[in-house]
């Protein structure tokens, strides 16, 4: 890879799409999903880098399924919904006892693109992350959601990630063609889910897992979006210091 990675887009960017869990806030997901594999295999087999190649980013079952297949648990097929309960409640119960917090550069992007015009939109898999953004509260008390014109958040769709679905949706909601969206994902599924919609992939690296994003096709990655110079982001151009 060249000192500095560019991806020039076909036409002026009109709109983000992001993923919740791990880019704009710190969730508790992966803490629920370990703490509560116990009883099926050993929680601390369930690294971070285990989690965020097969799991994060993916659909609650998948989720469930993915974790027990990838620690050779047998008959995972058949447990994976009961193990989807349990992590289903023990996030619940971090997520009302506030055990998560918003990252600051993900509120300075999200303002920045704002300023500029972009039209944004949430695209999570997870059912919980509504209940997490409403809890956002920016300086002047104003919520989080507030600032998108679009949040599928926890939406059925056909098919989960990997698939583009969940994304395709976004940006009709958006009243924009793929080709003018970005997609901003710190999950490997999800990068690869933006790529198969036809949309530009950003991915933010904060687990140590530039490598992982980059294999999925993520045509940049970055460890902090303070990092993504947002004028040449919205002329459809980036020029940034790969992770």
């Amino acid at each position: 890879m060249s000192a500095q990675a560019e991806v020039r887009g076909r036409r002026p960017l009109g709109g983000v799409i992001f993923d919740v869990d791990g880019v704009i806030v710190d969730s508790p997901h992966e803490r629920a999903w370990r703490e509560t594999l116990a009883g099926f295999a050993d929680p601390a087999r369930l690294t971070s880098r285990l989690y965020q190649a097969h799991v994060a980013g993916k659909p609650r079952l998948a989720g469930a399924r993915a974790v027990l297949e990838e620690l050779g648990v047998p008959d995972a097929a058949r447990l994976a919904p009961l193990y989807a309960e349990r992590k289903q409640r023990r996030v619940e119960q971090l997520i009302e006892a506030g055990s998560f917090t918003a990252f600051p550069d993900a509120l300075r992007f999200i303002r920045a693109l704002r300023a500029r015009g972009l039209r944004l939109a949430l695209a999570s898999s997870s059912k919980n992350a509504a209940r997490m953004m409403r809890r956002v509260r920016l300086d002047a008390g104003e919520s989080l959601p507030a600032l998108f014109d679009a949040d599928l958040s926890g939406r059925d769709v056909p098919h989960g990630k990997p698939a583009p679905d969940l994304f395709l949706l976004a940006a009709a909601e958006l009243g924009l063609p793929p080709e003018r969206c970005l997609v901003v994902e710190d999950a490997p599924a999800g990068i690869a889910a933006a790529k198969a919609g036809r949309m530009s992939a950003l991915g933010i690296a904060r687990h140590a897992d530039a490598a992982l994003l980059r294999d999925a096709g993520a045509d940049l990655v970055v460890t902090s979006l303070d990092d993504v110079p947002v004028d040449a982001l919205a002329a459809g151009r980036l020029g940034v210091q790969p992770a």
